[in-house]
């Protein structure tokens, strides 16, 4: 897609009114969001999904909580299959290798694993969104007698 479409895309957002249009194309995904009536139209990228989280989280790294992190761009997936239980729910319990999720790219299935024993306070990404390297998946507290 060229500057020129997005142009016309832009002034045909514009001529009809619309407040926000997502358009994909290939690889491509171009989300465009008016911010108020009378301002221009701005290219954003697509929007931060809202944690699953309890009124404990705190979402930075310490010595009692470690993000888990996305190690490939691809689709996330809470189970291994559409209609299975999912593979940790929030507040579980977890061990060191245990399977958290698969982040699926080029049709292969990647599992993510905890790295430690701990307790899982938030999930950060909805089930089957797309996720970027190094986007935080998960924070899980790490369990006392570590």
């Amino acid at each position: 897609m060229d500057i020129e479409n997005i142009e016309k895309i832009l002034s045909l957002i514009e001529e009809k009114g619309f407040g926000e249009v997502e358009i994909e194309q290939g690889d491509l995904r171009i989300k465009v969001k008016k911010s108020s009536i009378n301002s221009p139209q701005t290219l954003e990228r697509p929007p931060v999904h809202e944690p699953q989280t309890n009124s404990k989280t705190i979402l930075e790294e310490n010595d009692n909580q470690i993000i888990i992190r996305s190690p490939l761009v691809g689709t996330f997936y809470r189970s291994s299959s559409p209609g299975a239980s999912t593979f940790v729910e929030l507040e579980d319990s977890v061990k060191k290798g245990q399977i958290l999720c698969i982040v699926e790219a080029m049709k292969l299935m990647n599992e993510v694993e905890s790295e430690i024993d701990g307790k899982v306070i938030s999930i950060f990404v909805e089930n089957a969104q797309p996720v970027e390297y190094g986007e935080p998946l998960f924070l899980i507290e790490k369990n006392s007698s570590q």
